[in-house]
């Protein structure tokens, strides 16, 4: 593995909504290629890597609950969609050539493994591309919690979501034109603003967690080798500012 490399293992953190392209629902499949093709650069860089992906653009658990449906039942029907998402990442990569493994935390033997981290951890040291499918198996947490939880689990170095905005905001700037954007937030700003944001659910693990986490719009490249290497691991611009590893009073 390259000595260039200072991120050696990271965790990209795909939304389902980015896998939709310009299409109103469902799996763009030029888009899906255009991420897989940033992936297998980032390997062939010499890096380790594994992702978790949404599955909003199948189903969103929230959204079913707005429509009636038991929200334990949603979610886990949400759940089943990333496992969509995940086995269509596999195929797109390994038509690159990129040998991909996907794990469920619900288990689905004839599709694809049961979560085993020492076993997702060894896919990657061969090489492989590790995609870890329905959440953490639990309704109530969402796949960013997924996402903080396997980056710890497989002691990555690094974390990226790859979304449709450009950073933290303090409401959805999407639907709220004055949301304010924050540079820099630690876990106890988090907690402590009641910020309803991605890395929220992640903020309750421990402060001594060490990887660190970026979020940055989807309209770049989602992750390649340029990301990885030292001289470009410190966010650049206001952008991609990094979002602090905590300061010990969460």
């Amino acid at each position: 593995m390259s000595a260039a490399l200072r991120y050696r293992r990271v965790l990209l953190k795909v939304s389902g909504e980015a896998l939709m392209g310009t299409q109103p629902y469902g799996i763009d499949v030029s888009t899906l290629e255009r991420i897989a093709g940033d992936v297998k650069d980032a390997i062939d860089a010499g890096a380790q890597i594994c992702l978790v992906i949404g599955g909003g653009n199948i189903f969103r658990g929230l959204s079913g609950v707005a429509s009636g449906i038991d929200r334990a039942t949603a979610d886990y029907m949400g759940m089943l969609a990333t496992i969509m998402n995940a086995i269509a990442m596999q195929a797109a990569l390994e038509r690159l050539g990129v040998p991909t493994r996907v794990q469920s935390a619900i288990p689905i033997m004839s599709v694809c493994e049961p979560y085993i981290r020492r076993r997702a951890i060894r896919h990657m040291e061969k090489g492989r591309a590790v995609i870890f499918a329905a959440g953490t198996g639990n309704p109530f947490f969402t796949t960013d919690t997924a996402a903080a939880l396997r980056a710890a689990e497989m002691s990555c170095d690094g974390m990226f979501k790859a979304t449709q905005v450009d950073g933290v905001y303090s409401d959805d700037p999407k639907r709220v034109k004055d949301a304010e954007r924050y540079d820099f937030l630690t876990y106890h700003d988090v907690l402590s603003r009641d910020l309803k944001l991605w890395m929220h659910p992640p903020s309750r693990f421990p402060a001594r967690m060490e990887f660190r986490s970026w979020c940055s719009p989807f309209t770049r490249k989602a992750i390649c080798p340029r990301s990885c290497r030292a001289k470009d691991a410190t966010p650049s611009s206001p952008k991609r500012r990094s979002i602090g590893r905590g300061d010990g009073q969460a």
